[in-house]
């Protein structure tokens, strides 16, 4: 069998859950949208159930999954419905639903409900992705109000820029929402989880919890409180020595400088390691720190042995607890989220 495992530690999920939650204060939403960043949705879910206050999805077909599993808690739609229609499965599954535009409002407004339904408003504070602007906000808001089918009203945004450092859109995001939401009553959520992390004005009621949540950083480094839920590994099945200046891989984009003993790896672009990872990529061959060398291949991939001790069976972490997900993610030049989200023909095995 071919040997690229992901472990996926629901204990380290519970964990930084539970920690998310103390740093926010307030009630604290599991966001498992995207299959939960690649983890599984209705695993996660599951082991989250007994702690988490709501369940962030991104379509109603993610929310009905986790109801289907027997999820009962609260389920928010972060995006809302893409068409009219599917505030019957919004009535029947009893979802939150986001409001973000005018046809959504309206749509939702001449819905037949069954049964009252909360409803987070979106404003846009500055993102210019979705939601409504701060001049129209209050408007939308009274609209909802004065219907007798809402039950009650979460006024939230999302934050463009609060995973980089000193960047002056936040707090005007920050300003922009409050004076938007002068005198309307109800619950807030802003803090997304960098916003948990850095801004304390933006926790407010309720908090979302995503890439924090599976213990990678929003800021692109390693923080302490959470741990990595996602273990990727596998294992050298082919190694050779190579005299120097011999080349490896396609492209010949790397050149060995000295007698190297190099290794053979199963795991590859169609696995969803980045293809443009770099040379020098970081890995871990047991508790020691070694390196991707020549380009990633679609099924395999190359890498830097020890000069006696390793070679074929010993496991290979890609990333997890010596090899930050973060750091893979800066030498590919992406984010940790695009890495979590595309791992796949893994085999998944999952702890308690």
């Amino acid at each position: 069998m071919r040997p690229l495992n992901a472990q996926i530690r629901l204990e380290n999920l519970r964990h930084n859950y539970q920690t998310l939650k103390n740093i926010h204060g307030g009630k604290l939403l599991a966001v498992v949208k995207a299959d939960a960043y690649g983890h599984g949705a209705v695993r996660c879910a599951h082991a989250l159930a007994d702690l988490a206050d709501g369940f962030a999805v991104a379509s109603v077909e993610e929310a009905v999954q986790l109801r289907e599993h027997g999820i009962e808690n609260p389920i928010l739609l972060l995006e809302g419905v893409f068409e009219a229609k599917e505030y019957e499965q919004v009535d029947r599954h009893r979802l939150w639903p986001a409001v973000c535009s005018q046809w959504q409002l309206e749509a939702l407004l001449h819905h037949p409900w069954q049964q009252p339904v909360k409803v987070w408003l979106k404003m846009d504070s500055g993102m210019h992705r979705a939601g409504f602007f701060p001049h129209n906000y209050a408007a939308a808001y009274t609209a909802l109000k004065q219907n007798r089918n809402v039950d009650s009203i979460v006024k939230f945004s999302h934050f463009a820029c609060a995973d980089e450092a000193d960047n002056a859109m936040t707090e005007m995001q920050l300003e922009a929402f409050d004076l938007g939401c002068e005198g309307l009553a109800g619950e807030e959520s802003l803090a997304n989880s960098a916003a948990m992390l850095r801004y304390p004005a933006a926790r407010r009621d309720w908090g979302r919890a995503g890439i924090a949540l599976y213990g990678a950083c929003p800021f692109g480094h390693t923080d302490s409180r959470l741990k990595p839920v996602m273990r990727l590994s596998t294992r050298v099945f082919g190694e050779r020595v190579l005299q120097p200046h011999s080349p490896v891989g396609y492209g010949a984009a790397f050149y060995t400088k000295k007698s190297t003993r190099v290794g053979l790896i199963a795991c590859g672009y169609a696995d969803g390691y980045p293809r443009h990872a770099p040379n020098g990529t970081p890995v871990a061959i047991g508790s020691h720190r070694s390196q991707l060398i020549g380009r990633v291949s679609m099924d395999m991939m190359t890498v830097e042995l020890d000069v006696s001790h390793e070679g074929i069976g010993n496991e290979v972490e890609l990333w997890g607890d010596v090899v930050n997900v973060n750091e893979v993610a800066k030498a590919a030049g992406t984010i940790a989220y695009e890495l979590l989200c595309h791992v796949k023909r893994a085999k998944f095995t999952y702890y308690e």
